[in-house]
């Protein structure tokens, strides 16, 4: 690196620490280390301004399905930025990307999904079907069906109501949440909090908790039960086969809403368009955002059943909500050359097919290190648990650490990963290689085995 170039990577990070937020960060101790600063993509690749090279495991947020650099995204954004770069989607107009981009989601929603309401992001997307949820109730005849039913550990966005319906504690404590009428029950998470009941047992346990919920509240005074098909930011965590049948039996027998976010779990990730397609139920609202144009530009919204969208549209007369950017024309223009992609390179079959299965298998073959307690996949979702004794189960004290120092590891050997306490996540862009997930299998398992000597010196 000449002494210029070093001098303007120099200066970023002190234009960094001296002028940019970052999201979820301690700004104290990042400026005291430095940031990261990734200068581009290729393929399943990033590489920092250093010229170092990492496999990126996580497709940047859980986004990037279609990998990076694809120049069809860039040419079609072009065209649309010359042909019209913005209009509004308020006072009785529409841009034919927004049109053309609702009913392409439509068409892989199921029979019973035809609408869909465009936001700026998945914590929008959230917070918009909140109140959609109480509009179309109240357009019901029943307007005291509030309460809105989430789960611990659950993850909706960082907004004031994603951040309510979400059961992070920790998000709680900032600004004085969650706001007034949500209500949250515990997790599925088996491995966890199962005790001694079989998997499928503690299914049906945690989902009758919704049902207890309901007649503790009062059926007339709940809204929706909004959930993850598969807990993302809570650590990948794939529910028993029991849970979502049973969790869409209570839904319907109580007449509340069932809300699935498939803002992580949508477009392709679970080797089904829609990760509820892959348990088998069918919801009332959807949000959606992330994949819907592989993170190449911010979109999301909310996929509406025809039970709510006909009251929406026939009963409920103006639905006074809505963002400058609702179905931004080049947003929307880079999500329908994204879904082009994912249907012409058949990458929703690949996953379940054949990519999804490679990498099922790669996991499963670190099950042999005592550090690795269970995984757990779905698709090119995936989470390895760590444990110190992995035949009771017993977790190690300082999960954080645990996690911190495999995925640290495997920063410094060219891996993205992410670590949720003792739980080391996958989410690799759907277009990754066998040779690529090879790669990074043998740097997880290099991770695992130096944070086993680590953790146990």
């Amino acid at each position: 690196m000449s002494n210029s170039s070093a001098a303007a990577v120099s200066n970023l990070g002190a234009l960094d620490a001296a002028h940019h937020l970052h999201p979820f960060s301690d700004m104290k101790k990042l400026n005291a280390t430095g940031t990261r600063i990734i200068e581009r993509g290729e393929g399943c690749y990033i590489f920092d301004n250093h010229g170092k090279r990492y496999l990126d495991g996580f497709a940047g947020l859980w986004c990037v399905n279609i990998g990076y650099g694809r120049k069809e995204i860039a040419e079609a954004v072009m065209r649309q930025m010359n042909e019209l770069p913005y209009y509004n989607t308020f006072f009785g107009t529409t841009t034919p990307p927004a049109v053309l981009l609702a009913q392409k989601i439509t068409s892989h929603a199921g029979p019973n999904i035809n609408r869909v309401f465009f936001t700026g992001s998945g914590s929008e997307a959230n917070d918009t079907w909140f109140r959609m949820a109480r509009v179309y109730w109240g357009a019901m005849g029943k307007p005291t069906k509030k309460a809105i039913i989430a789960r611990k550990n659950g993850y909706h966005g960082s907004t004031v109501a994603g951040a309510s319906l979400g059961g992070m504690k920790w998000m709680h404590e900032q600004g004085d949440l969650p706001i007034e009428g949500i209500h949250h029950i515990d997790q599925p998470f088996w491995y966890a909090e199962g005790g001694d009941l079989s998997p499928e047992e503690f299914g049906l346990k945690m989902a009758r908790q919704l049902e207890e919920k309901i007649d503790e509240l009062g059926e007339d005074n709940v809204a929706a039960f909004v959930a993850e098909p598969i807990q993302g930011a809570g650590g990948v965590i794939v529910p028993p086969a029991t849970y979502w049948p049973e969790i869409a039996r209570i839904c319907k027998a109580k007449n509340i809403l069932l809300v699935a976010d498939e803002v992580i779990c949508g477009f392709g990730r679970t080797g089904h368009w829609f990760g509820h397609q892959h348990f088998g139920v069918e919801p009332d609202l959807a949000p959606i955002a992330k994949g819907l144009s592989s993170g190449y530009l911010p979109i999301g919204g909310v996929m509406v059943s025809d039970r709510v969208g006909n009251v929406l549209v026939e009963e409920v007369g103006d639905f006074n909500h809505g963002f400058t950017y609702s179905g931004h024309p080049v947003c929307a223009a880079a999500a329908l050359e994204n879904l082009r992609i994912i249907e012409d390179e058949k990458l929703v079959e690949r996953v379940h097919d054949d990519i999804g299965p490679y990498l099922a298998a790669g996991l499963k073959s670190l099950e042999d290190l005592p550090i690795v307690g269970q995984v757990q996949q779905v698709g090119l979702m995936a989470a390895v648990q760590l444990a110190e004794d992995k035949a009771s189960r017993k977790r190690f004290e300082d999960k954080e650490k645990a996690g911190v120092t495999v995925r640290n590891h495997c920063l410094e050997n060219g891996l993205v990963l992410r670590a949720t306490g003792d739980r080391m996540l996958f989410s690799p862009p759907l277009v990754i290689t066998h040779a690529e997930v090879d790669q990074m299998i043998d740097i997880t398992r290099k991770g695992l085995e130096h944070a086993w000597k680590v953790l146990t010196a």
